[in-house]
């Protein structure tokens, strides 16, 4: 009798390739962009947006920045409806208008920057956080705006700031009303200072133009993430005008830091720790100097 007549035994059909094809959905995947290693997308998000293969420390929205910095629902944004207008009619390769709508319907944002109030540990402080997925967070009127409404009300407020930035740099479009917002913010941060209130700059990659020009250098505390690029010209712009070749790690974050630009280097993970660390002892410090001036 054949062994294999006996019916125990059933012929298994080889799915075809079409059919031994993974469906992978979009957006699982994503390659970083200093060591090309591909990142499983869920774990990216858990680490913070830092490749674990090489520290890259990659772009952040505005919100999931703002969530790894604050108390759970603590933060309530300000002046949210801000919206800019196409003042100078700008047209290069489309209206300015046309960009703006764009810009707002792939980031749900109305602007480059959320400004609002929060808490870290418990302690209240302003926050501001440019968002380089609109317009390469470039600074315009309502990016000035903003920054100076949410300053000035921690003036009267005495809290401290904390602005996290990432910009392009000035936004063309807008011109010299552009330009203005550097003048109009940093008066804005210089009165905070004078009236004795702490402000910390987190800079983040890249930034660069007209916001380092004026705010994000003017921190009492200045922190930097790891090899992000700082600057105000670029870096062939600088070696055409000087004809010198700079170093390979120029306007990156450790050479500010070598230079005495800012005053540490934080890595992502560590930055809520450490912007708690300064808070808490600025809230000592000011409850010390509120207690010997009553004491007086």
């Amino acid at each position: 009798m054949s062994l294999f007549s006996s019916g125990k035994y059933s012929t298994l059909r080889m799915p075809t390739s079409g059919e031994r094809k993974m469906v992978i959905p979009d957006g699982s995947w994503v390659k970083c962009r200093n060591c090309g290693q591909t990142l499983y997308t869920d774990r990216l998000h858990d680490n913070l947006l830092v490749c674990w293969y090489c520290n890259c420390h990659l772009p952040m929205s505005a919100h999931a920045r703002i969530v790894s910095l604050t108390d759970p629902d603590s933060f309530v944004e300000m002046d949210r409806n801000l919206k800019s207008v196409d003042s100078l009619g700008f047209t290069d390769s489309k209206p300015y208008s046309a960009r703006l709508e764009e810009n707002t319907k792939k980031t749900s944002l109305n602007d480059a920057i959320v400004c609002g109030s929060a808490r870290l540990d418990g302690h209240p402080y302003m926050l501001g956080v440019m968002d380089f997925r609109f317009m390469g967070a470039s600074m315009g009127s309502v990016v000035g705006e903003k920054i100076a409404r949410m300053v000035e009300r921690a003036t009267e407020e005495k809290l401290p700031v904390v602005i996290v930035t990432a910009s392009g740099g000035a936004r063309m479009q807008e011109g010299i009303l552009s330009l203005m917002q550097m003048a109009k913010v940093s008066a804005a941060v210089g009165r905070h200072g004078d009236a004795g209130n702490l402000y910390i700059t987190v800079l983040t990659d890249p930034t660069t133009g007209g916001v380092t020009a004026s705010f994000a250098m003017l921190g009492d505390i200045i922190l930097a993430e790891p090899r992000a690029l700082v600057g105000f010209a670029g870096r062939r712009v600088i070696e055409q005008t000087t004809k010198k070749k700079l170093p390979e790690d120029f306007q990156r974050a450790e050479f500010l830091l070598e230079h005495g630009f800012c005053d540490a280097i934080v890595e992502r993970r560590n930055m809520k720790k450490t912007l708690t660390f300064l808070l808490r002892a600025h809230s000592y410090t000011e409850k010390n100097n509120s207690e010997k001036a009553k004491e007086d």
